[in-house]
């Protein structure tokens, strides 16, 4: 299992969360929100392969 940093921070009414280690952001409407979707897109991501090239 990796471990990934990621960051989260507000930007008008919408929290955007950002992985320190790819190319990859989400955005959510709470900071949970914002979390739980980074982590699916995260997982979208790596499942496509583009990480593991």
């Amino acid at each position: 299992m990796k471990t990934f940093s990621y960051v989260v921070y507000q930007t008008g009414k919408y929290y955007v969360s950002q992985c320190l280690n790819m190319n990859v952001s989400s955005f959510g409407r709470t900071i949970d929100e914002a979390v739980k979707n980074l982590e699916e897109t995260v997982l979208f991501y790596l499942r496509d392969d583009h990480y593991n090239a």
